[in-house]
């Protein structure tokens, strides 16, 4: 039997009071509120709105929010597989990779992916999330490889997997184009790509923040080339490092372009820059950079991604891993509808300094929704509904609301880098994946 589908409503009117909004913030938020589309210069204003304009931005957002996905508020009970740590590229954000040599450089065999995979379906989950660094000398077929293994074993299990970088990278190292690779992994069972690798989608950033990374056009290539064969994915943006607000503006400007040409994306996820382990922000370059978005950020973020996304991309996610439930509840407040994953593992953000844990159970996502009047469901990774909770006496005890020590349990980053079962340098063969 299929999934019901997240129901949306028909469009109301809504009514949002302007009265403390600077004339021109209240032209630009009517003008949302009543279908029309916000252009690069005005969501670029609505960045840069402060005080009296804040409320009104926020209540215009939530009146989308609300007419876009009702009260429901979802999750998706997954696992983070990150299978390498060891990487190519030195991407300066990023405080998660290692190099090959290194002590803490770590790859997961497939058997040990698999293990996972499994303890996480017994767990509950409906989803993994595959995703690693570039691990020097892997074999092209790796990750064509690894999906399979999973959904042989695993068939109910939707593998989320494999950003744009890993496409491109994997298409290279096999000497195919990217849409073969594409071909390959949708029949090897791939379930949707993660949107990730994205950071700001205009060159002169990525130039900054990571320099020889995958360019604005070849993420483009990779995404509109999965969404035209039927791979759905996320889409993101990294912000609150150098970025400006008419970079954020053009970002997502640039989302809802290809949205309105394939409808592949699910949802927008904004993540914040942690800076705190970042080797730019230790070595103090680019010189403009920041120490990550403040939380009025955070929230015009929520805010205008609703605004100028609507009505084409209708889930905005808040991430708990980057800003703490207590920010992310609020941003329920400014147009987020989805509270994402459980995760059970987390490495990258926690590498970068995050302090805010691996794992957020079932219940605790249910407790954040219903707090601020709102329903909690779980959902899938493509947004059908899986279970609705209107009722909290009907609520279930699932396993994972049962786990009181999840780095206990299932092993955090920190103690996986110094696992020697798993040693990169003494384990991995290059070719031999």
């Amino acid at each position: 039997m299929s999934e019901p589908s997240l129901s949306l409503e028909s469009p109301r009117s809504v009514s949002v009071s302007f009265a403390q909004a600077s004339r021109e913030v209240a032209a630009i938020l009517d003008k949302a509120l009543s279908g029309g589309e916000v252009s690069v210069a005005e969501g670029t204003r609505l960045f840069d709105a402060a005080g009296a304009d804040l409320a009104p931005l926020f209540a215009a957002a939530d009146a989308l929010r609300r007419q876009t996905a009702g009260d429901i508020v979802t999750y998706v009970v997954n696992r983070n597989i990150n299978f390498t740590n060891v990487c190519v590229k030195r991407c300066g954000f990023c405080a998660f990779s290692r190099g090959h040599t290194g002590q803490e450089g770590y790859f997961l065999p497939p058997e040990e992916v698999l293990r996972r995979a499994r303890e996480a379906a017994e767990m509950g989950a409906t989803e993994i999330c595959v995703q690693a660094g570039l691990a020097p000398g892997l074999d092209g077929w790796h990750y064509v490889k690894l999906c399979r293994a999973v959904k042989e074993a695993l068939p109910d299990l939707h593998v989320h997997g494999f950003s744009p970088e890993e496409v491109l990278y994997g298409s290279s190292q096999a000497g195919v184009s990217i849409r073969d690779y594409l071909v390959a992994l949708k029949d090897a069972g791939l379930g949707s790509l993660p949107g990730t690798s994205a950071e700001i989608l205009i060159d002169r950033v990525r130039d900054e923040i990571s320099p020889g990374r995958i360019t604005t056009a070849q993420w483009f290539e990779v995404i509109g080339t999965a969404h035209r064969m039927g791979i759905r994915s996320t889409s993101t943006m990294m912000y609150g490092h150098v970025e400006t607000s008419l970079d954020k503006a053009t970002h997502l400007h640039l989302l809802r372009g290809l949205q309105k040409e394939t409808g592949g994306f699910t949802e927008f996820v904004p993540l914040g820059f942690i800076y705190e382990e970042a080797p730019m922000f230790h070595k103090r370059r680019p010189q403009a950079l920041r120490e990550g978005p403040s939380g009025i950020e955070t929230l015009k973020m929520y805010a205008v991604a609703r605004i100028m996304l609507h009505p084409w991309i209708p889930n905005i996610q808040v991430s708990w891993v980057k800003e703490g439930p207590k920010l992310v509840q609020v941003g329920l407040m400014a147009g987020a509808n989805d509270l994402g994953g459980t995760l059970i593992n987390e490495s990258i953000s926690t590498a970068a300094g995050a302090r805010h844990g691996q794992l957020l159970t079932p219940k605790r996502f249910r407790a954040l929704a219903r707090e601020m009047g709102r329903i909690p469901a779980e959902r899938s990774t493509l947004y059908g509904l899986r279970r609705v909770f209107a009722d909290p006496a009907d609520d279930p005890v699932d396993a994972l609301d049962k786990v009181e020590n999840a780095d206990r349990l299932f092993g955090s980053y920190g103690q996986l880098i110094q696992d020697s079962q798993f040693r990169f340098r003494d384990f991995y063969k290059p070719g031999a994946a």
